[in-house]
């Protein structure tokens, strides 16, 4: 897997904002099929920086039910939180 192909998108909501502020940690969503080590080459590689820890957790679907029948409305998807270097920061999480 490219290290391009790894980073989806950056998850910004105010419990991921007060992991950044206070505790230098980053997250973002990531592809199915990456792990750790991925994950940690695609941050130091596309942002510059060191990268300390990888913690990685699968979100389980959302699922809504009609009946009998049991249907998916939101797939699983996995996430990675990334804690950077004292020091470290990214600027696209900066001032937001």
């Amino acid at each position: 897997m490219h290290v391009y192909e790894v980073l989806k998108r950056p998850i910004v909501t105010e419990k991921t904002m007060i992991g950044t502020d206070e505790h230098n940690k980053v997250t973002f969503e990531v592809d199915m099929r990456a792990n750790k080590l991925q994950v940690k080459e695609a941050v130091q590689t596309a942002f510059k920086v060191d990268v300390t820890n990888v913690r990685i957790l699968v979100m389980p679907a959302k699922t809504t039910r009609r009946g009998k029948q049991i249907r998916i409305r939101q797939a699983k998807w996995k996430k990675a939180v990334v804690t950077l270097a004292p020091g470290n920061s990214i600027q696209l999480f900066e001032g937001v």
